[in-house]
Parts: structure tokens; C-alpha cells; sequence
């Protein structure tokens, strides 16, 4: 059996991750949402324990009503008591740590920067899909080093879905999907565009474009 098959992940689209407090938050999920994200990560770095617990439990119950998996960036109790996925990066617990606490089912992406080596040991070790990036440079992770897109064509071999991030646009969004990104993660551009709907709908039509809509 692939790992493919063992992925919970089906399909190709846009992967919002949200671009921490804002008053707006819940109606700009929303907006991603119904604009045609695949994916939604909950990612805020702050220490503001109980907004961010009560901003999750409300966010994965949109992201039900949608159908649509919800993951938490880097925390695993919190993934685990709002009924989430995570995120891991190179600094937080391992698979098998993160996998002990939110069970089998559990959607479990991991950070491979620009390694693929890195992202064969995680695919060996459970992972769920593969991030890859800075694929641009990126206002979100200023300091992160480039990825070359050519890592995202050889990390299709390893048969998990693979995630691009970083300085994502709608001029470069399709580089990166030609290259191999199954999923296009992105945050300033839907969350900081005047219009998250019709900025998350831009990008969703490159994977699924409807007729007689042009971008």
C-alpha cells in the first residue's frame, strides 16, 4: 500500500492558513471557505492561550460546516482538544509524539523546507502531506530561504500530497503547480486582499476553473 492511500487528503486545491488576530477572523475564514479552499490551517504565534483555544473551537466548527479539514499550526493540544489536525515544523514534536495524541485519523503535515531528503524520512515516519518552501521569498517568513521548485517535482515519488508555501501570488501560483504542488498554501494573498472570496476563488480556479469566470 502507498502512502497515498494511507493520506486522508484527497484531491488538489488551495490550502489558506490564517494570518493570526485579527477582529475579523471568523468571517474571513468564512470567506476563504465559501471561496473554494480545500484546506484551512489555524496559525497564530501568540501566547494568548485562551483566545486562541476559543478562536479554534469556533474555526473547526466552520471548517465543518464546510467539509473542510481544519488544522492547527505547530500546537498538538490544541489540535487535539478542538478536533484538528496539525501542522509539525522542524522545532515541534515528532509524528509519533503528535500521532499518540490525536489518533489514527488524525490529518498530521509536516514542514520539509527545501529538503527532500527530509521529506522521505517523514513520509517514512506517518506523515500526511508534504510542505515545501519558502517557495518565494515570503512577508509572512521574511528570513526563510528559497526552495527550488524542483524539489516539489521530486517529492511527487514519494506518494503523499505535496504542499507549496511561501510568497505564493496569483503571478506565480501556477509555476508551482506545474512543478508538482498538489496544494498551493497561502496566507497574505487571500487574507490581506480587500476581497478574501474573490481572492481565494482566483486561486481555486487555477485547479478547478469554471466557465465563463475569468481571472
Amino acid at each position: 500500500m502507498t502512502s497515498l492511500l494511507r493520506s486522508p487528503l484527497r484531491g488538489k486545491g488551495v490550502y489558506a492558513i490564517t494570518d493570526g488576530p485579527r477582529d475579523d477572523l471568523f468571517a474571513a475564514v468564512e470567506a476563504a471557505l465559501a471561496g473554494g479552499a480545500r484546506l484551512l490551517q489555524y496559525r497564530d504565534k501568540t501566547a494568548d492561550a485562551e483566545r486562541r483555544r476559543s478562536e479554534a473551537d469556533e474555526i473547526s466548527r466552520i471548517c465543518a460546516r464546510y467539509d473542510i479539514p481544519f488544522i492547527v499550526n505547530d500546537d498538538v493540544a490544541l489540535a487535539n482538544e478542538t478536533g484538528g489536525g496539525v501542522h509539525l515544523g522542524r522545532e515541534d514534536v515528532s509524528i509519533a509524539e503528535a500521532r499518540d495524541v490525536l489518533g489514527p485519523d488524525a490529518i498530521i503535515g509536516v514542514s520539509c523546507y527545501g529538503s527532500i531528503e527530509r521529506a522521505r524520512q517523514l513520509a517514512a515516519e506517518g506523515a500526511d502531506y508534504l510542505a515545501f518552501g519558502a517557495m518565494y521569498p515570503s512577508t509572512t517568513k521574511p528570513h526563510a530561504p528559497v526552495a527550488p521548485h524542483d524539489v516539489l517535482t521530486q517529492a511527487r515519488s514519494l506518494g503523499l500530497p505535496v504542499v507549496a508555501i511561501g510568497g505564493i501570488n496569483l503571478d506565480n501560483a501556477q509555476a508551482v503547480i506545474d512543478a508538482g504542488a498538489d496544494y498551493i498554501a497561502v496566507v497574505s494573498a487571500i487574507f490581506a486582499a480587500p476581497d478574501i472570496q474573490t481572492a481565494t476563488r482566483r486561486f481555486a480556479d487555477l485547479f478547478d476553473p469554471r466557465p465563463g469566470i475569468i481571472r
